[in-house]
């Protein structure tokens, strides 16, 4: 009778295949120690397993967390919030639903995109702004990956990503909301180098004398004659008091009274309109 060598020896390993799923070296097996600390009450005991835990799944956490380096924020804070989503996850984790793994990764990387869409945004924009940037980002990267590939028009990242061209627009202006600059920033590159804040307007004082000149013609038009006259001469010819009361042949102190009563007429009425307009508004 013969006997067939290969039963008789022992099992050849298993070789892997390329449908045969294979962890990270990053992920322990820890599901004794899960199934331990959800039978524990609250006390020592617990809170040592959960550091425990906690340790033995930090380096997937920090492998999370590089995943989204150079994105404006250091790799170290990035691992310090990939580790609270680590946490959190430990502690929401339920054994009886799946490998820890499956649960705490997604929990993970929701806590580091969260951390990037409320903490990391210099200008603050709603979420749906946020994500046609992201859409926009990457549709960009998408299409400009061969070398002299030319940057993409609205319309191109609008067939890309299946957005209307007003959506791109929108996400193309969100992209500068990410960062600001200082408004120290130099802005040239020249000798005679001028800084952002160099740029911005200052505020005119000579509209405020329009719109005073404007609001006051109305009421010098119903002056009489003469109260005009000594106006115009009082604030556009800069004549003394003196001299206009020598030019019209009454006393100084006669011009003082039409000056401050014809004035008076003219901010009462102007003051009479602006309030009118602001009741009718």
């Amino acid at each position: 009778m013969s006997i067939d060598i290969a039963t008789s020896g022992p099992a050849a390993p298993a070789r892997p295949t390329a449908h045969t799923p294979r962890p990270h070296d990053d992920a322990p097996d820890t599901a004794a120690r899960f199934a331990r600390m959800a039978e524990l009450p609250d006390g020592p005991e617990r809170d040592a397993l959960r550091d425990e835990l906690v340790t033995a799944w930090l380096p997937m956490a920090h492998r999370i967390a590089g995943r989204f380096r150079d994105r404006g924020e250091s790799l170290e804070d990035l691992r310090q919030v990939a580790a609270l989503g680590l946490v959190k996850a430990v502690d929401r984790y339920d054994p009886s639903r799946g490998a820890f793994e499956s649960y705490a990764v997604p929990t993970i990387t929701g806590e580091v995109k969260r951390h990037f869409r409320d903490r990391m945004w210099a200008l603050r924009v709603p979420r749906r702004v946020q994500e046609l940037r992201n859409k926009v980002r990457l549709a960009r990267r998408d299409l400009t990956q061969n070398p002299g590939t030319p940057e993409p028009s609205v319309a191109d990242i609008a067939a890309h990503t299946g957005l209307t061209e007003e959506e791109v627009a929108t996400g193309l202006e969100a992209l500068d909301s990410f960062s600001t600059l200082s408004l120290d920033a130099e802005v040239s590159s020249d000798d005679d180098g001028y800084s952002l804040a160099d740029t911005l307007g200052e505020t005119d004082a000579s509209f405020d004398t329009v719109i005073d000149r404007e609001s006051a013609k109305e009421g010098l038009r119903h002056l009489p004659e003469r109260e005009r006259a000594i106006l115009y001469m009082r604030f556009f010819e800069d004549m003394t008091q003196s001299r206009i009361a020598d030019r019209l042949g009454i006393s100084q102190m006669h011009v003082s009274r039409l000056i401050s009563r014809s004035c008076a007429r003219v901010r009462d009425e102007a003051l009479g309109r602006a309030a009118k307009d602001t009741r009718s508004a």
